[in-house]
């Protein structure tokens, strides 16, 4: 049970329990929403990293010589549903995602090159400016597995991606959720 403030001026009231968080985040992953595929044109422009071979020969020769310069995607999804857990303060999350790469050959045809495992702790906080409801998201232990189908040097690959989760992932989030509580 939760107990409601006493109203004694006009205000906006928001409350989430576990249950209806992990109920939506059951609904997303059971209907296959938590998925989406990345390519080098969807990237954003200041990425550190092009999606082609070329760009990944620092982390697999092979793959480069096997496949010069061809360009690859990512497939991005959860691997479990999403484990939601709501505080007075901010609403915590685990998610269990994965990072499956492709070369795309040119007659696009998709040929696996890896499979990473990313798993992250999520932080959500509210925020409120002015007349304005908004919101920040944090990240924390990420941690991540690869399962090489080519040999890979693992640890650079690793690192890269955490760091681009820290440079990218986490201000791109911020910026959606300021966006779409703001409207």
């Amino acid at each position: 049970p939760v107990g409601l403030p006493e109203a004694r001026e006009p205000m906006l009231l928001v409350a989430i329990t576990e249950f209806v968080a992990n109920s939506a985040a059951f609904v997303y992953f059971t209907a296959g929403a938590l998925s989406r595929n990345i390519s080098g044109e969807t990237l954003p422009r200041r990425f550190p990293l092009q999606l082609r071979t070329k760009s990944m020969g620092v982390f697999s020769p092979q793959l480069q010589e096997l496949y010069p310069n061809l360009p690859m995607e990512l497939r991005l999804s959860a691997r479990r549903q999403p484990l939601l857990s709501c505080r007075p303060d901010a609403l915590h999350g685990t998610l269990f995602s994965s990072a499956e790469a492709f070369v795309v050959l040119p007659n696009a045809t998709r040929v696996p090159a890896f499979l990473l495992n990313i798993d992250a702790n999520v932080t959500g906080k509210p925020t409120i400016t002015g007349n304005r409801l908004g919101g920040t998201v944090g990240l924390t232990r990420p941690r991540a597995g690869l399962t090489a189908l080519r040999v890979l040097q693992v640890k650079k690959l690793e690192n890269l991606l955490k760091f681009g989760l820290w440079l990218f992932g986490v201000p791109w989030a911020n910026s959606e959720c300021c966006a779409s509580l703001a409207t």
